[in-house]
Parts: C-alpha cells; sequence; structure tokens
C-alpha cells in the first residue's frame, strides 16, 4: 500500500523508559474519501523487532481542532479527566495503564481522527470512518522505525468504544499485512442502537419536554451531516439558531464548553434543534451506514460496562443494545459490568481487565 505516515516530531512524555511521538497520517473515510488524521505514538525506548501494538481510541472530546488529544502539552500520558479534582483541561485525555503498556513492551498509538488537527469537521461517532482512523495510525508506526509487528489490538471508550467495535467490522482490505486479535470496547457508542432507544427517538422527534439539546446529540448530528454531505444537512435537524451555533464553535469549543454553550444559549435565545420529521428516513439510513453492528465481527469483542448510572453519557441501554446486536449477528462478544463506575471512572477502573484478555489474544 502508498506511504501512510506524513510527519512524526518527537516529544516529550511522563512515561518512563519511552520514546513519544506526535504524528500526521493518511487516513480515508467510510465512503472511501482521502483525508488525513494526527495522533500520538508511544513506544518502549529499547528497541526491538516484532512488538505488540495497541491503538487506543478517545472518549468525546469535540468535533474540532479544540477536541484534538495529541495538541495539548504532554499528551503521551496516563489518561486525564476533565471532572478530576484539581483539572485544568478541557478534555479528558491521556492513555489509561500507558505507562503499563510500556513496561509490558507494547508499542500504543492513539488517533485523534480525522478533523481534530486537520481539516474539515471530525464526523463524531461515524464508526466506521473513526475506525479507518484507529486502523490507519497502525500501519503509519509500521513506517516508523520502532519495532512495531503485525499483530495489533484495539482498545477504545465511549466513542472510541464505538470506533473499536467497527474496526472489527471492517473490510479485509482496511489491514493489509496488519492482523487484529481483539477489541475492547468501553462503554460503546453506536449510532444505530441508539436509534432504536425511545428516549433517542423522542429527543430527534422532539416529542418530549422542551430542553436545551444534549452535546451529544448535537454533535452526533452535525458529524453525520460532514460524513453525508450530499444526503443530509444541518438545515435538517437545527434552527438557524442551532446552526450559527454549531458553525461559529466546532472547531473551537471541546464538548463540555460547547454544552454550555447550548444550555445558555436555549435559556435566552430560544429553540436550537428542529427536527424535520419528513427528513428522518434519511438520517436512519446514514446512522446504519456509518455504524458498528452491522456485521459480525471478524474477532472477539470484550465489553466493558458502566453499571453506575443507566442514564450516563453513554446510557446503558446503548451498552447492552450493541451486545444483543452482535450476539444476533453471530459474535464472539463478552462483558464485564462495573457496577460502582459512572462513565468516566470506567477506563480506569477496567483497564486491567483489557490489558489482560487482550494479551492473551497474541
Amino acid at each position: 500500500m502508498s506511504p501512510v505516515l506524513l510527519s512524526s516530531e518527537k516529544i516529550e512524555t511522563s512515561i518512563s523508559n519511552a520514546v513519544a511521538y506526535r504524528i500526521r497520517y493518511n487516513s480515508t473515510d467510510l465512503h472511501g474519501k482521502e483525508t488525513q488524521s494526527t495522533g500520538l505514538v508511544v513506544a518502549p525506548s529499547e528497541y526491538k523487532e516484532g512488538r505488540k501494538v495497541m491503538s487506543w481510541s478517545h472518549g468525546t472530546t469535540g468535533i474540532g481542532d479544540a477536541g484534538a488529544p495529541s495538541a495539548h502539552d504532554d499528551p503521551a500520558r496516563e489518561l486525564t479527566l476533565y471532572f478530576a479534582s484539581g483539572s485544568v483541561t478541557q478534555i479528558d485525555y491521556g492513555i489509561p495503564a500507558l505507562q503499563q503498556f510500556i513496561d509490558e513492551g507494547w508499542i500504543v498509538v492513539a488517533t485523534d481522527h480525522q478533523g481534530m488537527g486537520t481539516p474539515g469537521i471530525h464526523q463524531y461517532t461515524v464508526n466506521i470512518t473513526n475506525a479507518l482512523d484507529a486502523v490507519n495510525i497502525v500501519h503509519a508506526v509500521r513506517e516508523m522505525d520502532l519495532g512495531a509487528g503485525t499483530k495489533f489490538g484495539a482498545i477504545g471508550w465511549s466513542q472510541g468504544g464505538g470506533t473499536t467495535a467497527a474496526v472489527a467490522e471492517l473490510d479485509a482490505s482496511a489491514f493489509g499485512e496488519l492482523e487484529l486479535v481483539g477489541v475492547v470496547a468501553m462503554s460503546p457508542g453506536v449510532p444505530s442502537v441508539a436509534i432504536k432507544v425511545p428516549e433517542t427517538q423522542a429527543a430527534l422527534a422532539g416529542t418530549g419536554a422542551p430542553s436545551a439539546p444534549d452535546a451529544h446529540i448535537y454533535m452526533i448530528l452535525g458529524g453525520m451531516t460532514a460524513a453525508f454531505p450530499d444526503e443530509l444537512s444541518l438545515d435538517d435537524v437545527f434552527t438557524p439558531l442551532g446552526k450559527q451555533i454549531f458553525l461559529d464553535n466546532y472547531n473551537t469549543a471541546p464538548v463540555h464548553h460547547l454544552g454550555d454553550i447550548l444550555t445558555r444559549t436555549w435559556k435566552h435565545q430560544g429553540a436550537i434543534m428542529d427536527v424535520k420529521k419528513d427528513k428522518l428516513p434519511l438520517w436512519f439510513q446514514a446512522f446504519n451506514k456509518a455504524s458498528a453492528a452491522q456485521r459480525k465481527p471478524s474477532v472477539p469483542v470484550l465489553v466493558l460496562i458502566d453499571g453506575q448510572d443507566p442514564n450516563g453519557p453513554c446510557p446503558l441501554p446503548w451498552q447492552l443494545g450493541y451486545i444483543e446486536a452482535i450476539k444476533e449477528l453471530g459474535g464472539d462478544i463478552s462483558s464485564s459490568t462495573y457496577p460502582d463506575c459512572d462513565h468516566f471512572a470506567l477506563p480506569q477502573a477496567s483497564i486491567g481487565e483489557a490489558l489482560t484478555w487482550l494479551n492473551a489474544k497474541f
């Protein structure tokens, strides 16, 4: 295949016995359109051939450059949460158990995804596009002199959980010489599953009580228009005010900041959402084209569930619905529930299980 890596810049890292790089690389979207993405590569300092590779896919951060994890200071670090006491970041960034992966000899890659550090609107929760980014960054690290082998596993959280789920459903042509051994989906966000949940349908149909739009649903709609510009439009789902807020803020406001903007704007200036019901069939078709849970996964899948809050950022029915969809497709899927974890505690609480499970697949 053609070269994937475009550039690499060595950066400082707080991880011991490791080297880290911020990279830019070629990728494609679900239509085969050429794109570019940025991301991180972290590898053991000592060179060794045939190292295992783990591709990490981050959770929701935004839909533009402000949400790019690799653009932060000291991005090659353990997972750092927006909600943690003492936090000075507007997004969650870093990689859970990164030091342990390095100590055990793994190379870790972490995509930002297209549109986050590269031109355009990020195709948020377009699982197939995001999955191609997560695979192409593995191709990119193979072009660096770091000893990356051909076997890799994928782990992702929230948006990234939907990404890794879709990695297991990509066509064989996406992998080339690479061998995927398994994927771990932490609280996976899969749009084709979400739209079957009554609460999501009510939100899209406008049948619930008037309220400020949830930032995640707002970004899902924006991300889908970026992925399907010929079929979908912001005018299908937003008022003129809602559209203007999107265009003004998508590239500069990360997710939590955008949520506050939406709430205040709705409270003081009026409606943000105006879903044209006659357009919904096209949207539902796009959700299915974009999503995981459309075909039997090619490798085993482990789902890790945050069980404390059933109505969290990735509601429990979404997580369980994905599992049921894969069972119906005949996939090899298992799961563990962390009943004391909310959405944001899950990655650090469950990464040990994810690492043990993935190690056994090599």
